[in-house]
């Protein structure tokens, strides 16, 4: 019968195989007994995702499954399903695929986002090795598309990572993004025989050290700027009103950002506002919609503005396309004269240390 409480010495010798015959009679295991590699504690951030590529098929396979997450549309199958799937991913996929192509990274075959994430996984893996040591284990996945949780999971528990945490890498909870990472989580963990005891990273969305690296960053470009902004915009990806009324958190928590920073600023309550953006489908999202909110700024005589975009951690299509082409459109159109984006955290240094803060402070008590 098989011991579960077993706890064999790592060594060289068990470390991926089990232990040779010579060794058998000093280890507590069986001689029949499965490898058990020594224990390790996995850190898996996580993010939303990417197409494998913006051809039609990789557009409409990373589509279809972002839009039939039911945390991000809710509507009833029945009414949604044969809409998605005769109307829209017969159109979208060439759309969305056009918007991907402008600001594809060809030289890695990839998204800005799998790259920006790619060097962000990096940077925190050699912090947390340079602090822990080989007690920690690594690495990303995505929510939709590749690499998924589900194989991200299995790999760490095959690696011997008896302890979990998992990092949504979104600074504010929001049921499209937080909530259904989470989900897809605890769905890799049911497929695991012995699953690892797990914890879930809580939004950061005022973390001292995060609000520093935003007000850094806005610090750095209006330094380089020959006029400064009349106006800071700080736009929100958004989610229907009705979300906020059925108790989704992150109106607020998106509001809390904004005015932490601009407390962090030294700032007037006029310089900074807060909207939202990329809205889809025909009902009320929160407002102001940042793409109606700079033209009004244009027209109001603010004609010199900056936009930054708090809640996404990397840099991504609502970023690098909505943002720098579509909203920046708007204001010009508007009589707006100089339009200044302000680039996501990715792995600037500020922004990966207050991501290591996170982590340390979600470490306490399995590593001290």
């Amino acid at each position: 019968m098989l011991d579960a409480n077993a706890t064999p010495k790592p060594s060289p010798e068990t470390k991926d195989t089990a232990a040779p015959d010579a060794d058998r009679a000093a280890s507590p295991l069986p001689v029949d007994h499965p490898p058990v590699k020594p224990a390790k504690i996995g850190i898996l951030l996580a993010n939303l995702g990417t197409p494998d590529g913006y051809d039609y098929w990789s557009m409409r396979r990373y589509l279809n499954e972002f839009l039939s997450d039911k945390r991000v549309i809710d509507y009833s199958a029945w009414i949604w399903q044969p809409l998605l799937q005769l109307v829209i991913l017969s159109k979208r996929p060439f759309s969305s695929g056009a918007a991907y192509k402008s600001i594809w990274n060809e030289e890695a075959g990839e998204s800005p986002l799998m790259t920006i994430t790619k060097d962000q996984t990096a940077k925190i893996r050699a912090e947390m090795e340079k602090r822990h040591g080989g007690e920690v284990r690594v690495d990303f996945c995505m929510r939709y598309g590749n690499p998924s949780t589900r194989s991200k999971v299995r790999e760490m528990v095959e690696a011997g990572c008896h302890k979990i945490l998992f990092f949504p890498l979104y600074p504010h909870y929001a049921g499209a993004t937080s909530a259904t990472a989470n989900d897809q989580f605890f769905r890799a963990l049911m497929q695991e025989k012995w699953q690892p005891t797990a914890r879930i990273v809580d939004p950061y969305f005022a973390e001292p050290m995060y609000i520093d690296a935003l007000a850094e960053s806005v610090e750095r470009a209006y330094a380089g700027l020959d006029h400064e902004p009349d106006v800071l915009v700080c736009s929100y990806h958004g989610v229907p009103k009705r979300y906020l009324m059925e108790g989704d958190p992150y109106h607020c928590q998106c509001q809390k950002t904004t005015r932490l920073l601009k407390e962090r600023l030294g700032w007037a309550d006029d310089r900074i506002v807060t909207t939202f953006q990329s809205r889809f489908g025909p009902e009320e999202w929160l407002k102001p919609y940042t793409v109606e909110e700079v033209a009004r700024l244009a027209e109001a005589g603010k004609k010199r503005i900056a936009v930054i975009a708090p809640a996404f951690s990397a840099d991504c299509i609502e970023t690098l396309e909505e943002i720098n082409e579509e909203i920046r459109e708007s204001f010009e159109e508007a009589g707006g004269e100089e339009f200044t984006y302000i680039p996501c955290l990715n792995d600037d240094d500020a922004h990966i240390a207050a991501l290591s803060k996170v982590i340390d402070d979600n470490l306490k008590g399995w590593i001290d």
